[in-house]
C-alpha cells in the first residue's frame, strides 16, 4: 500500500478521457459526455470483479458504511455492533445515522471476536460490522452464522481489504452490503472516495437514489429519472475523475496484491528467528492481501524492547498499543465524550440527558492482545535497500532480544 506507488500511464489515459468531455459530473450531460460514463463503469467493474451483483460507488468509505446503514433502516434508538480495533470511520457512521455504536473484543485475527459478538446483541441490534483489519479476513461466516441466527443484517467493512477473500469468495460479498475505501493510502486508491456492494436490487436502488438527495434512478441510470422521490437523500456522489482513476486502479489490485505478498513472506521469514514471536491467525492465508505483516511477542514487556531494536536500526515497527487512530482506548474524543453539539449530542440525548457513557476499560482482552502486537504497512513498491534495512532489524532483534 498505496496504489499511488503505481500511477501511470493508465490512470493518465482514463483521466484524459474525462478532461476531454469536459463533463466531471456522474450524471446527465448525455449528448457532451459523447458515452463516457467513468463511475458507472467503475461500479460495473468493481462488481464484476468482486462478483456482486450490484455496485453503487461514493465520496468515501465513511460514506460507504453510512449509505449502507441509511438504507438499512439505521437510525436512532438502534444499537449497531462493531469491533473495538478499526479506523475511527466505523463508528462515526454509526453515530451519523443517529444510532450507538457497541464494541467486541477482537481475537488473535486482529478482527471481531465472534464469541464476545453474541455476548452483545440486544433486543436493540439492528446491524453489525465486522471490519477485515489490516488487510486480512475477520471470521466472517461465524459471525454471519450468528447474524442470521439472530435475524440481523451484517455489513462487511472491507476498507483495508479490498481484493481479499477466503476460500476463493471475496470479502465484501459474505453480509447484506460490503463497503470499501480508496482514499490516499489504500492498495488502490482514487485519492478520496468509496463503494458499496450488494446483491440485493432493493438495497442498491435505495443507495443509488440516497447518495443523490433521494432522485429517482429508475428510468435511466445515466441520468436523474422521473423526480418520484420516494425519500430523502444527501449528497454522497462520486465524480467522474475518481470513478476514471479507479479504473485504472482496479486493472492493478491483483499485481498489487502480489507484490506486496513476496515483501511480506520476506518479513515473516526474517521475524520467524525472533525468540518467542508469533503470527496474526489469518483464516485464509492465500487469500490474505499482504496490506499489513503483523507479530506477536510473548508480552508488552517483550514488544516494546524488540520495537526499541527495531527503531534504533531504522525501522520501526507501529505500535498500536499507542495508536490512537485505532484503538478503543485511545479514542479520547470517544471516551471524553466530546461533541460540537450544544445538548451533547450523540453521548447526550435531545435533553441534554447522558445516555452513553464508554468506558476505556471495557476490553480487557482486546488490551491484552494489542499490548504484543507489532506491524509493518507493506507498501506496493517495497525498494530492495528499503526491505534489506527491515529485515536485518528482524534479524538483529532475534538476536538482541
Amino acid at each position: 500500500m498505496p496504489g499511488f506507488e503505481v500511477f501511470g500511464e493508465e490512470e493518465k489515459k482514463e483521466i484524459q478521457d474525462v478532461l476531454d468531455t469536459g463533463v466531471l459530473f456522474r450524471y446527465e450531460f448525455a449528448e457532451q459526455r459523447k458515452g463516457i460514463y467513468k463511475v458507472r463503469t467503475f461500479e460495473e467493474k468493481f462488481a464484476s470483479y468482486c462478483g456482486s451483483q450490484y455496485a453503487q460507488a461514493v465520496t468515501s468509505g465513511t460514506v460507504a458504511l453510512k449509505v449502507a446503514l441509511a438504507v438499512l433502516g439505521v437510525g436512532p434508538g438502534d444499537e449497531v455492533i462493531t469491533q473495538g480495533f478499526t479506523f475511527v470511520a466505523t463508528w462515526e457512521a454509526i453515530f451519523d445515522v443517529g444510532a450507538t455504536p457497541v464494541f467486541t473484543e477482537v481475537d488473535e485475527t486482529l478482527n471481531m471476536d465472534p464469541t464476545d459478538l453474541e455476548k452483545k446483541i440486544t433486543g436493540q441490534t439492528k446491524a453489525i460490522i465486522p471490519v477485515h483489519m489490516l488487510g486480512a479476513q475477520a471470521r466472517i461466516k461465524e459471525i454471519k452464522a450468528i447474524a442470521d441466527k439472530h435475524g440481523i443484517p451484517v455489513i462487511e467493512d472491507t476498507a483495508q481489504a479490498t481484493g481479499g477473500t477466503i476460500d476463493g469468495k471475496y470479502l465484501g460479498t459474505f453480509g447484506k452490503c460490503g463497503t470499501f475505501s480508496f482514499d490516499a493510502v489504500k492498495t488502490m486508491t482514487t485519492g478520496e472516495g468509496g463503494m458499496v456492494i450488494t446483491d440485493d436490487e432493493r438495497t442498491w436502488r435505495n443507495m443509488s437514489e440516497y447518495h443523490d438527495h433521494g432522485h429517482d434512478h429508475v428510468p435511466n441510470p445515466g441520468g436523474r429519472g422521473g423526480e418520484g422521490r420516494s425519500f430523502i437523500g444527501f449528497n454522497y456522489r462520486m465524480m467522474e475523475l475518481q470513478g476514471a482513476i479507479g479504473i485504472a486502479q482496479l486493472a492493478k489490485l491483483n499485481a498489487m496484491i502480489e507484490e506486496q505478498k513476496k515483501s511480506k513472506a520476506a518479513l515473516k521469514q526474517a521475524a520467524s528467528a525472533i525468540p518467542g514471536v508469533s503470527f496474526r491467525e489469518l483464516v485464509d492465508e492465500k487469500g490474505d492481501t499482504a496490506t499489513f505483516f503483523a507479530f506477536f511477542m510473548p508480552d508488552s514487556e517483550k514488544a516494546r524492547k524488540v520495537n526499541d531494536i527495531l527503531k534504533e536500526n531504522g525501522a520501526a515497527a507501529i505500535y498500536f498499543a499507542d495508536n490512537s487512530w485505532h484503538y478503543y482506548p485511545k479514542w479520547e474524543h470517544l471516551i471524553n465524550s466530546s461533541t460540537l453539539a450544544t445538548n451533547g449530542w450523540p453521548f447526550n440525548d435531545a435533553s441534554g440527558k447522558r445516555r452513553i457513557v464508554y468506558d476505556a476499560d471495557v476490553l480487557p482482552a482486546s488490551a491484552e492482545i494489542m499490548s504484543r502486537l507489532l506491524v509493518y504497512q507493506v507498501p506496493v513498491k517495497l525498494s530492495k535497500d528499503r526491505l534489506k534495512q527491515m529485515t536485518d532489524a528482524l534479524e538483529k532483534a532475534a538476536t538482541q532480544v
